[in-house]
């Protein structure tokens, strides 16, 4: 918009002869269409994007830009990019290094002087999608990183809070800077990025290796499990552990504390700094063995990874659970239905549970899916007249290929209404008032502004045709930025709502235009 019309839309606002928010009469139209349709934009190993290492900044954009509007097109109105695959960052960052899957070397800049995430928080709101940062919290080296690492790099800064297991190196969980390192970083996103959400994966304790032999071998933590023993023995308290200090089982609920206080603390600290922001966890998709429906079987991740997910449910440690339901509907030991009806039987907050599919593996050379079966899964995650549906896709890869059509018929089939994410009414958001906004009856136009106190990430325009036939659409809000409207004709009866960073509606006011 030139300067020029955005100071007369301005002006408008307040023109005599225009109508104005303040003197419609509020009506309710239909509920709108909810549901999270989200995708995982994998950065690390070069998953989604940047398509590989080192390429030039221009080009780095022409993906993002063609991923987000695929997205877009496709009818998703989520993504979930990883800005953290490495104790890295993909975005300037003071704390650590950039990405060796960005720019080719950790800790090597760009090749011109950008802000991916800014630029990608920018391109999907401008589109009407959320954008949650994705971190990892522990993992420091990836088995396919090449590149030395940076002096930034935690395995350069504080190689004493890093282990080597296998082929891959982590951040020691029970060494209390592991989690300083990632809540800091996580802090220093939000206070620089306006993102929709911050998002943590499956990987705690790391995912167990075996020597040739078919052997487990246990994660190298035997310095800070001493130490933790030594402390408890100074204190006098014993600890969890008591006076089992080589038990076995004492060792595994010390492991699952350190992991238990990391979610805690991280969902107390994101939402002290910003109230409106969705934590979301995606952990591996079965429950631990006792909490299983009869004839699941498979790995523990309460047991191997120390994860203690129905835990973090039955706290309210989060604000959507993505389990990764990542099995075709008919291998029973692992059966689509009942594993989201066990995670949904455990959610007593009633927090959103949106299950992760794995859709890249439509045309994957190992147990590959076809869209068939994808879309078979999408529909057991819709419950009929359920206002929190959801579901998010592993990974944009297979979308922006388009595998066996699925991208095709999802945007013909389950996702040809478009939807917005589901609100999130328990986060400590003031209620969205409706838009600034002016009617000119003359030339059947509105002007929108997203000013107030509470801003406005969305507006929606509702509209009746003579007829009955009731549409929408949602335009991206920004502050200071004006968005104009012209209504069609055959538009009988019209209604603006407000939609707040955490989906909050505020009251629908009915336009002037007959």
């Amino acid at each position: 918009m030139n300067p020029a019309r955005r100071r007369v839309l301005q002006a408008a606002l307040a023109a005599p002869w225009l109508s104005s928010c303040a003197s419609w009469v509020p009506e309710a139209p239909p509920a709108l269409p909810r549901e999270f349709r989200g995708a995982w934009v994998a950065t690390v190993a070069n998953i989604d994007w940047p398509s590989r290492p080192g390429l030039p900044a221009a080009q780095q954009r022409q993906e993002m830009q063609a991923l987000l509007a695929r997205a877009h097109e496709i009818g998703l109105n989520a993504i979930v990019l990883q800005v953290r695959p490495s104790a890295d960052a993909i975005y300037p960052s003071a704390l650590e290094p950039w990405s060796e899957y960005l720019t080719g070397a950790s800790g090597q800049p760009p090749d011109e002087p950008w802000d991916p995430l800014a630029e990608w928080v920018d391109g999907a709101h401008r589109l009407g999608l959320e954008l949650h940062a994705w971190f990892n919290p522990y993992r420091a080296r990836h088995s396919r990183a090449t590149s030395a690492p940076a002096p930034t790099h935690v395995l350069s800064a504080e190689p004493q809070i890093v282990r080597a297991y296998g082929d891959q190196h982590w951040m020691d969980p029970g060494e209390p800077r592991a989690a300083e390192r990632l809540l800091a970083v996580v802090r220093d996103v939000l206070e620089r990025y306006d993102v929709d959400g911050v998002h943590i994966d499956d990987y705690f304790y790391p995912y167990p290796i075996t020597d040739a032999q078919g052997n487990e071998l246990p994660f190298p933590d035997e310095e800070s499990w001493q130490r933790h023993l030594r402390s408890r023995s100074l204190d006098g308290t014993g600890g969890i552990e008591g006076n089992r200090g080589d038990d076995v089982s004492a060792r595994a609920d010390w492991r699952r504390a350190q992991v238990d206080a990391l979610v805690e603390r991280l969902y107390r600290e994101v939402h002290a700094l910003k109230p409106w922001v969705r934590v979301g966890i995606s952990p591996f998709g079965l429950p631990r063995p006792v909490r299983r429906p009869p004839g699941i079987s498979g790995f523990s991740q309460y047991d191997k990874l120390y994860a203690d997910v129905e835990r973090w449910l039955e706290q309210g440690w989060l604000d959507y659970l993505a389990p990764q339901l990542y099995w075709p509907i008919a291998q029973a030991a692992q059966a689509f239905p009942l594993l989201q009806q066990a995670w949904r039987e455990a959610n007593v907050q009633r927090r959103h549970v949106w299950p992760g599919l794995f859709t890249s593996r439509i045309g994957s050379e190992r147990n590959p899916y076809d869209a068939d079966e994808l879309l078979a899964q999408l529909q057991l995650t819709r419950h009929a007249g359920a206002a929190d549906d959801g579901h998010l896709h592993f990974s944009m890869v297979a979308l922006m290929q388009d595998r066996d059509g699925i991208a095709t018929r999802l945007r013909a089939g389950p996702y040809a209404q478009a939807a917005l994410p589901p609100a999130t009414p328990w986060l400590d958001e003031p209620p969205p008032q409706p838009p600034a906004c002016a009617w000119d009856a003359r030339t059947r136009r509105l002007a929108i502004s997203a000013g107030g106190a509470a801003p406005l990430r969305l507006v929606v325009l509702w509209t009746r045709a003579a007829d009955g036939t009731w549409g929408w659409r949602a335009m991206p809000m920004a502050p200071g930025r004006l968005t104009e409207v012209a209504l069609p004709e055959g538009v009988g009866a019209a209604w603006v709502v407000g939609i707040g960073r955490s989906g909050l509606e505020s009251a629908a006011l009915r336009l002037p235009i007959s």
